[in-house]
């Protein structure tokens, strides 16, 4: 074999090598899974001897008062705030009571950043003393009522379709700080799959248009 021919061998030889290198790991880069998201499942319990600051737990600046009357320790209520506050696509709340302002203000400020928030609540406690139905109606956030004699006892929160929150805490100040009450955080898609069907079953269900 000539010499000529030797190098135009081994030049085709490196090219074709490297062809089929690039394209492994173009095919490498694009095949491979997502990662599975870590599994998370945590229980909190309530009473919190103290009440946690929204502010502190969930603004950038955290607490600007000086003399704030609310706990910066953590406790059950600021890991609520927190889940809560950490969402960045949908919000889908369906509570049997909401007379707390901080859980409120909270949908109030998803909603303001663009989340989707919508909320499903029993009819009776629409005009409750403390409701913030209306509130939230006023900011622009779609709340739905069940019109019904029967309650609407749910109470579980959706955060953009991946975590659940889901027990018997109401959204009230006597669940903080007086009830024995219980609240499951998780991200397992069988379980926020179920709830998620529930919420656009109820959401559906409950259109004031279809009545």
């Amino acid at each position: 074999m000539k010499v000529l021919d030797v190098i135009r061998y081994a030049g085709y030889t490196f090219a074709v090598g490297t062809v089929t290198e690039v394209i492994y790991i173009i095919y490498k880069r694009f095949s491979k899974k997502p990662k599975a998201k870590k599994a998370m499942t945590e229980v909190i319990f309530f009473p919190d001897s103290k009440v946690a600051c929204v502010d502190y737990f969930t603004k950038t600046n955290g607490c600007m008062s000086r003399d704030c009357r609310f706990s910066h320790k953590e406790n059950s209520l600021s890991k609520l705030f927190v889940t809560l506050s950490n969402s960045t696509r949908s919000m889908d709340v369906c509570v049997f009571v909401m007379t707390c302002t901080d859980l409120s203000d909270l949908l109030i400020r998803a909603h303001q950043r663009g989340v989707r928030v919508r909320v499903i609540t029993d009819c009776e406690q629409v005009d409750a003393t403390g409701s913030q139905v209306w509130r939230l109606r006023s900011e622009g956030i779609a709340v739905r009522t069940d019109e019904s004699s029967f309650f609407m006892h749910h109470k579980f929160v959706v955060i953009d379709g991946e975590t659940l929150i889901n027990g018997s805490f109401n959204w009230t100040r006597q669940a903080i700080t007086g009830n024995q009450e219980n609240l499951l955080i998780s991200n397992s898609p069988a379980l926020v799959k179920e709830y998620r069907k529930q919420f656009e079953h109820l959401w559906s269900l409950y259109d004031p248009r279809s009545t």
